[in-house]
């Protein structure tokens, strides 16, 4: 079985290398390849994608809503995000839009090969100072607002797996739960730490924690 792999992408030339290099990769493919976040917006559903290559700054709507419109759609869907430049801002606010990463277009194909076998491991790549800055903007926002309910026992069990960068699979397996009582979960934590994302939730967690 392969993963399914779409790209938003408005620049032409980027976004023929990153078809290229999925192209290359083995038990990856790339179904769909899109200019605007319109257009993906239109056809992702039917597509089924298991993860979207998002560039931010895309024509009419960003990547940051197109990211987060998704994420509505299409659940469990993963979304790395990719730019040109390192700004504070624009990665809370991937991040709290439901992206699972965050990489640099001037990242080496390597680089990317990496990040996009990392996300559909689960894992939540981003570079050190990135994660940094994330966390600190995490922490900077009120950790629980009035009449929030409580983390269960469960939920925090949940959220320390995901701090690890296990999938939905994993983490039923480390519980002894189904994967679709993980899903069920994931959906009241989401809720309750207003995320939209696996990688919001466990760097958010991560700050209450510390």
């Amino acid at each position: 079985m392969s993963f399914r792999i779409i790209i938003v992408e408005d620049n032409h030339v980027v976004r023929g290398c990153l078809e290229e290099l999925i192209h290359t990769m083995s038990g990856c493919e790339c179904v769909g390849s899109f200019i605007t976040a319109e257009e993906a917006l239109k056809l992702a559903v039917h597509l089924k994608p298991d993860l979207a290559m998002m560039d931010i700054h895309l024509p009419n709507l960003s990547g940051i809503e197109c990211t987060a419109r998704l994420r509505e759609m299409l659940p469990d869907l993963r979304v790395l995000m990719l730019t040109m430049y390192e700004d504070d801002d624009k990665i809370f606010e991937a991040f709290k839009a439901g992206a699972s990463g965050y990489l640099l277009k001037r990242s080496s194909p390597l680089e990317i090969q990496g990040a996009i076998e990392e996300v559909l491991r689960g894992g939540a790549p981003m570079t050190s100072a990135i994660a940094l800055k994330v966390v600190e903007s995490f922490r900077r926002t009120p950790k629980k607002n009035p009449g929030d309910p409580e983390l269960s026992r469960r939920e925090k069990e949940i959220l320390q797996c995901l701090a690890k960068g296990s999938a939905n699979k994993e983490i039923a397996d480390e519980l002894g739960i189904s994967p679709d009582t993980v899903h069920s979960h994931l959906k009241q934590i989401y809720h309750k730490l207003h995320v939209k994302g696996r990688t919001a939730a466990a760097l958010k967690f991560q700050g209450m924690q510390e």
